[in-house]
């Protein structure tokens, strides 16, 4: 018999992992909570007519599609067979495929319950999404989007509340060390404008996007290779390469914008933003307005988002920006403006373990093991192991009778906190023994001591 396996691309999380991805998690999710987001579950499954032509060409190739039940070949006409191309009996043979991602299914809901949703409409979302990629270190074929998005509203309060969020999220997990960017669609498209390349703006961005790998230099080179005059590309990098604080920057591109009323807008946009964080009494000293940022160059619409966590080597952990086209691409003729933001729940994961960020309590389930020595002192424990359960105290009663120093070595694996001794001593007296198992520290106490003292 074949030993067992994993589908590439998948992993499993064991209990210690688990412990951790919950405590994350459970982290963003308070903050979306107090921002009054709504959780929202769809199933892993879509309609293929749901999912393609959302995510370009690439995207579909990349869609999981599920073969349709039963003998899904008997009716396919033998010639399409004879030609051995899955694309053109693809719609013949399945209907479904798993989500690519959290939005397009977020967008069907919307569109199929919009006159049960009140607007603005908050939620988030927790699930996991599939995509048929090459796996490699740090991708994966199944992996978890941790999504919140508010649709209905073109104010600029919910990019303040987006930053906000990062924060908050940040601090809870103790990350000090990181940068919010932030930059808008109309800043690029008011450059491409100036630089009079407004045709050729999305070839321009796609290189602009490359900056932070491969530099000025190459950028530059890529651009002349691709046709841009060499004054163009110098108008451009004029504007890209220009420094200073925040104000600085905002200054410097309203005057560089008179005339052109894209970039003026979006000048004017990210001016309110950083205008409301100070209202709010949202620190920015994290963010930081990048002009060269540039994400989701075919769906975003206004102020875009990129945060990074310092000190590590790893990418993005969140991004996410405003658009305005959510609804239509399913026929909605109705314009729903939204912005959203998306954790990347490995990533986050990743930089907290490098940085040995995770809490203790974060590793742990079990805070209190009962030991005993006989049948006699555990049927003793078990009212014990009740009265802390129902204090909300986690705990366990070791099941076999065995020695104590298996039963502590037990508790040692699993990073129990304080383990409750009894023995015949203990059932005379009604004076427990409890252990720290950090400290090695030893007390007596009654049921009442403990409950009270664990229960705080």
């Amino acid at each position: 018999m074949d030993k067992p396996s994993l589908p590439k691309g998948t992993r499993d999380f064991g209990p210690a992992q688990m412990a951790r991805r919950q405590y994350l998690m459970e982290t963003i999710r308070q903050v979306f909570r107090s921002y009054g987001f709504l959780p929202l579950e769809t199933p892993a499954m879509e309609n293929l007519s749901t999912l393609t032509g959302k995510y370009g060409e690439e995207g579909d190739q990349l869609l999981f599609k599920i073969l349709n039940s039963g003998d899904f070949l008997r009716d396919i006409a033998p010639e399409k067979l004879r030609v051995k191309d899955s694309r053109k009996i693809t719609p013949d043979i399945s209907e479904k495929g798993l989500r690519y991602d959290l939005t397009v299914p977020f967008a069907r809901y919307v569109v199929m319950n919009r006159h049960e949703i009140a607007l603005p409409f908050k939620r988030y979302q927790m699930q996991p999404v599939w995509r048929a990629d090459r796996p490699q270190k740090g991708r994966y074929r199944e992996f978890y989007q941790c999504d919140a998005d508010v649709v209905g509203t073109d104010s600029l309060i919910c990019e303040a509340e987006i930053i906000g969020m990062i924060t908050e999220v940040f601090a809870k997990l103790n990350l000090k060390e990181y940068s919010i960017k932030i930059n808008h669609r109309g800043v690029l498209s008011g450059l491409a404008e100036l630089a009079g390349v407004k045709e050729k703006e999305t070839s321009l961005f796609v290189a602009i996007d490359k900056l932070e790998k491969i530099g000025e230099e190459k950028v530059r080179e890529e651009l002349l290779a691709q046709g841009f005059a060499n004054e163009q590309v110098t108008t451009a990098f004029d504007v890209l390469t220009f420094s200073g604080r925040t104000e600085d920057k905002l200054k410097f591109l309203r005057a560089k914008f008179t005339g052109v009323p894209t970039g003026t807008k979006g000048v004017d946009d990210l001016t309110e933003v950083f205008r409301l964080l100070d209202q709010y009494g949202i620190s920015s000293q994290h963010v930081d307005f990048d002009i060269a940022l540039a994400r989701g160059l075919s769906y975003y619409t206004g102020c875009i988002f990129e945060v990074k966590i310092h000190g590590v080597a790893i990418g993005s952990v969140s991004g996410g920006g405003r658009y305005d086209n959510l609804t239509q691409a399913f026929g909605s003729k109705e314009r729903l403006s939204g912005v959203g933001i998306s954790f990347g729940i490995d990533r986050i994961y990743d930089a907290l373990d490098e940085l040995k960020l995770f809490p203790e309590s974060a590793q742990t389930s079990t805070r209190v093991l009962v030991c005993h020595f006989d049948e006699a002192t555990r049927a003793y424990g078990l009212p014990v192991v009740k009265q802390l359960r129902e204090k909300g105290v986690a705990t366990e009663i070791y099941p076999d009778i065995t020695k104590v120093k298996k039963q502590l070595d037990y508790a040692d694996r699993k990073r129990i906190a304080f383990a409750v001794v009894i023995g015949a001593d203990e059932m005379a007296s009604g004076q427990l023994t409890v252990k720290n198992l950090a400290t090695g520290e030893q007390q007596k106490k009654t049921i009442d001591e403990l409950v009270a003292s664990l229960a705080s």
